[in-house]
């Protein structure tokens, strides 16, 4: 039996709609690796926390954005996918109704909506995230 050396993160993709328009709630990394790039917000989970609260946790954490209920989408585990060493993360998403201001903390610079048309070059595999998320929220939004 081999000894793993392996970390379990969770990363959260949060929308919002306006009419056509629809927004992804990212953050500013303040810290390498990626330092200045846009991310989802998520991090480490805490030993004694399930995926969802873990998730919840970072977000309130990262963007002071408090939510209900997300729905888990898949593991997230290739092997080089933090510079950091092997992660894997658990992938959510979630929606809100509302508009809700959103402020960076703890381990982000910035938090901010970002069109889903126009996103920046995100962190890690997040663009992978993301478009998995997207395809979630839009097909439930088309129910």
């Amino acid at each position: 039996m081999s000894n793993q050396n392996i970390s379990l993160t969770a990363d959260s993709a949060i929308f919002r709609s306006e009419g056509e328009r629809t927004e992804l709630l990212l953050v500013q990394r303040k810290y390498d690796p990626y330092k200045g790039l846009w991310a989802l917000p998520g991090g480490f989970l805490k030993d004694d926390e399930t995926l969802e609260d873990g998730a919840k946790r970072e977000l309130e954490e990262e963007t002071g954005l408090k939510v209900e209920r997300l729905e888990q989408i898949r593991a997230y585990g290739i092997p080089d996918r933090n510079p950091r060493g092997r992660t894997v993360s658990i992938g959510f998403w979630g929606e809100l109704k509302e508009k809700v201001e959103v402020k960076g903390n703890d381990d982000a610079e910035l938090a901010d909506w970002h069109d889903v048309q126009k996103l920046p070059k995100l962190a890690f595999d997040h663009d992978l995230i993301v478009e998995e998320a997207f395809q979630k929220y839009s097909s439930k939004k088309s129910n």
